[in-house]
Formats: C-alpha cells, sequence, structure tokens
C-alpha cells in the first residue's frame, strides 16, 4: 500500500468514525430533551422579532416584552457563543412585571454576521447604544449581562458616560471581568488551540461530546442536568466563526476605566465560585471597584449562572427594578 492510499484510508475510517460519534452524540442530546420534563419548553419564549441597524450595518436581533408598566426598561445582554434564549428564567420569571429588550449580539442568534475586524468590544457596545435609542429611548434603565454582553455593558459606560446615573438607574454583571483574563481563565486556555485550528474541521469537532466539555467547563460540579444540556443545546448553534472572531476580546480586554462610571448606577456583581471562564476573583474585583456595588457569590455555581441560579438571578434584577422605580 503506497503513501497517499494509506492517508486516504486513514483519513476515510477518521470520518466514519467521527460520522458515527456524531450520530450517537446527537441521539443522547435528544434522549436528554426528552428527560428534562420541561413546563415551557427551552428556546420557545419569544416575542415578536425586531431587527434594529448597527452604524455599520448589520441587522441587530431584538425582541420586547411590554409589561403593565413602561418604565424602567431592562435590556438584557447575552454572553460568547450564546443566543438571548440564556434569559429563559429571567423572561419567565419578569414576563407581565416589567417592560424587557432582549438582544441577540451581532454574528450571535438570529442577528446578521459580522466580520472579524467589526466583532470588538466597542463595537458591541455601539450596537447596545443603538439599541438603546431604538428600543428604549426614554425612561430609566435596568442593564443586565452575561459574560461577554456585561463586558459591553462596562465598554457602554466608557464610551457614554453621560447615561449611567441618568437614564441608566440599575446594572446587573453576571459572571463577567473587566479583564486580565488570559492569565487566570482555565477555560480560555484550553479554548486557545482549538481558535488556531481554522477550518470547517472544527464545526465537525465541536460536536463531539459536546454535553461532558460543557458540564466540565461551563456550570458547576452540581449542576442539573436539564441546565447542561440547555447551554449545550444554545452553545452548539454558534457557528464557529463566532468563537474565532470575538475570542481576542478577551485577550485585550481591559475596562477599569469605566468602573466608576458603572457605580453611578445601582450595580450587583454575581459570580460562581466554580467558573472556570470568569474565575470569581474577576467578580471580587469588579464589586471592589465599582463604588457601592454588590457581591453574589453562588456556591458550586460555575459559568451559566442564569441557569444554574437563575431565580438568585431574577431576584436580583427584581431589586434593581424596584430601586429605578
Amino acid at each position: 500500500m503506497n503513501k497517499s492510499t494509506r492517508v486516504a484510508t486513514t483519513a476515510g475510517a477518521f470520518v466514519i468514525a467521527g460520522v458515527t460519534a456524531t450520530l450517537l452524540n446527537g441521539r443522547q442530546r435528544h434522549k436528554r430533551r426528552l428527560r428534562r420534563g420541561e413546563e415551557i419548553e427551552f428556546g420557545s419564549v419569544h416575542s415578536a422579532k425586531l431587527t434594529v441597524t448597527a452604524s455599520d450595518g448589520v441587522r441587530i436581533h431584538a425582541e420586547v416584552d411590554e409589561g403593565p408598566r413602561k418604565t424602567p426598561t431592562v435590556v438584557f445582554v447575552h454572553g460568547w457563543v450564546e443566543t438571548l434564549d440564556v434569559w429563559h428564567y429571567q423572561r419567565l420569571a419578569l414576563r407581565d412585571k416589567v417592560r424587557m429588550v432582549f438582544v441577540d449580539q451581532r454574528s450571535h442568534g438570529l442577528s446578521g454576521r459580522a466580520h472579524a475586524n467589526s466583532s470588538s468590544i466597542e463595537q458591541l457596545a455601539d450596537d447596545l447604544h443603538v439599541v438603546i435609542n431604538q428600543l428604549a429611548p426614554k425612561g430609566p434603565l435596568v442593564l443586565v449581562g452575561h459574560s461577554l454582553g456585561g463586558m459591553a455593558i462596562m465598554q457602554l459606560a466608557a464610551d457614554h458616560p453621560e447615561l449611567f446615573g441618568t437614564r441608566v438607574k440599575g446594572v446587573a454583571l453576571v459572571a463577567t471581568s473587566s479583564g486580565k483574563l488570559a492569565r487566570s481563565s482555565p477555560a480560555l486556555r484550553r479554548v486557545a488551540p482549538l481558535v488556531r485550528v481554522a477550518s470547517p474541521v472544527l464545526d465537525w469537532g465541536r460536536a463531539f461530546n459536546s454535553y461532558s466539555v460543557i458540564r466540565r467547563w461551563g456550570l458547576g460540579p452540581n449542576a442539573l442536568e436539564r441546565h447542561v444540556d440547555m447551554a449545550n443545546e444554545m452553545i452548539l448553534q454558534a457557528p464557529t466563526h463566532v468563537l474565532m472572531d470575538f475570542y481576542p476580546i478577551f485577550l485585550e480586554l481591559d475596562l477599569r476605566r469605566a468602573l466608576k462610571t458603572v457605580g453611578k448606577a445601582h450595580t450587583v456583581v454575581i459570580g460562581g465560585t466554580h467558573d472556570q471562564l470568569t474565575p470569581l476573583k474577576h467578580s471580587r474585583y469588579l464589586a471592589d471597584h465599582i463604588p457601592n456595588a454588590k457581591l453574589i457569590a453562588v456556591e458550586e455555581s460555575g459559568h451559566m449562572i442564569p441557569f444554574e441560579a437563575h431565580e438568585t438571578v431574577s431576584d436580583a434584577i427584581e431589586s434593581l427594578v424596584e430601586e429605578a422605580t
């Protein structure tokens, strides 16, 4: 057997094995979904689809849940490789209580794709500013951000300090950081080799045993199976280019200059004791450097706090709403 034949044979065996593993993984996901026993199925809580055009022309998908009172408006911003469905529990808890705006960040969910050079924290903050101007142009605001979403809120404070303490009355920063993640995030260190594999193989490879990977690095040690499965389902929807395009943000991030401005609004910082992506010390740093911020450390929770500790997050938001009223 010559070298070319051996290579072709090996590649063929690899593909067959991969296809088999992918099919098995798909069946396991289906079985886990059936076992969830959800009263309201994850991914089914939506309102009318709206489109906001960003300053560079990218279409941003948003949804608005109207409430019995028009103010304050709570604006929810999700994290990296997520969608607005990460707020599943908070949306259910607060529906018919307060006006809410949900956003899919550029290249995520139903929003339009952005190029790598416009996948920056500055552009995400500008997108958020455009969304606010179009969908909540008047009245007090409460901003809620998970992970990358929290970073976008902090960048908004750096770029538009005039909003904080005037219109922005409350801020919830959930499992996020103001910088220096490259050295202290175990999960990011393990993502780095994958990001360097810029090929369609990565799309296929991400589905290999993704449930176990996400359980290990995304959630706490005692996370419920349904919460792991929800995170797995949502994250697998994100194309590989989202991983690659936004990864540099975490290497370069430095939002320390924005923290005093954030503190002009009532701020709660929520972090998990077992967060492998934005370790708890980052939440502690935020709480120490944002004036009068309150820290909630969630025992045994990983990065997916909106799922794992959803009642804690919902209660914190409700408190901010009451303070902003």
